[in-house]
């Protein structure tokens, strides 16, 4: 299954990808793809749904209505740093022993074709293409990576847009330079694990302006999606609806020589396979 939402920020609609690529309504049976449609066993019962009515059968959505995020505000965006190999080594950081954790805050999340906000201010806002796993079920103290992988609702692209000023030379955490307005565009869908043959084996991409930036593959990771939640979960509960971000590859602006950051008017493209992909227009934050 393929979950959508469309609409309005902040009236948003549930609806599904069908075979055909074109959107379709299931706000007259779900609520939202929120936390409580999660924690209730909701990917069953739509499962069930579409078994008794097919996509194709149920109400299109209109061709120009915005693309929501996939899910609704999550209870908390969890992020990875330093997960991929390559992106260790340009950054000319050794590769960490246990994750790397930081929080981001949750109002970072956009649609997947929403204007990216260059904050005031900024001089170095970066891009960071990465694999997001939404969380299905409570997770807390997981024994194995088994155990973490039945506690995977789907997966979507999540790009964990940076700025490294914020983060790098204002003193303290990480979060202020995370944290700024639609500095997570996410979607255009969540993929159900049925959607994913191998995980582990993801081609991704990421252009600014035409141009390839990052060119990896989820094959790269130094800590898996299984991994990962398993980890997590030993410090934190993970809570239905909540959002990993597992790293990014190579490739960001950080790390070229000179380093490049965004400007307002440029344009990103972003690519996972098997997740589609998303794009957005860089603008001054108003």
């Amino acid at each position: 299954m393929q979950l959508i939402r469309f609409g309005a920020k902040g009236r948003e609609k549930p609806g599904i990808l069908a075979s055909d690529g074109s959107r379709r309504d299931l706000s007259a049976e779900f609520r939202d793809w929120d936390s409580t449609f999660f924690a209730a066993g909701g990917l069953g019962h739509l499962q069930e749904a579409l078994k008794q009515k097919l996509p194709e059968q149920r109400p299109e959505v209109p061709r120009e209505e915005r693309w929501g995020a996939p899910i609704a505000r999550a209870g908390k965006v969890v992020c990875i740093g330093l997960n991929y190999i390559d992106h260790a080594r340009e950054a000319n950081l050794a590769v960490p022993s246990e994750p790397v954790l930081f929080l981001k805050a949750p109002n970072t999340i956009a649609g997947p074709y929403d204007d990216i906000w260059i904050p005031r201010a900024s001089g170095k806002t970066d891009w960071e293409l990465e694999l997001g796993i939404v969380i299905g079920a409570t997770a807390r103290y997981l024994e194995s990576a088994e155990l973490a992988m039945d506690c995977i609702a789907g997966y979507c692209i999540s790009n964990d847009v940076s700025e490294r000023d914020f983060q790098m030379e204002r003193g303290g955490q990480w979060t202020k330079g995370k944290s700024c307005d639609t500095f997570n565009p996410l979607g255009p869908w969540l993929a159900s694990p049925d959607e994913i043959s191998d995980v582990k084996q993801l081609r991704m991409s990421l252009r600014v302006n035409g141009e390839v930036k990052q060119n990896g593959s989820t094959g790269n990771m130094i800590f898996d999606v299984g991994e990962l939640v398993r980890y997590v979960s030993q410090f934190m509960t993970l809570e239905p609806g909540d959002l990993i971000s597992t790293g990014t590859p190579a490739g960001v602006g950080l790390g070229m020589k000179p380093p490049q950051y965004l400007r307002v008017g440029d344009q990103l493209e972003a690519e996972i396979e098997c997740l589609g992909s998303q794009r957005q227009r860089c603008v001054a934050a108003p």
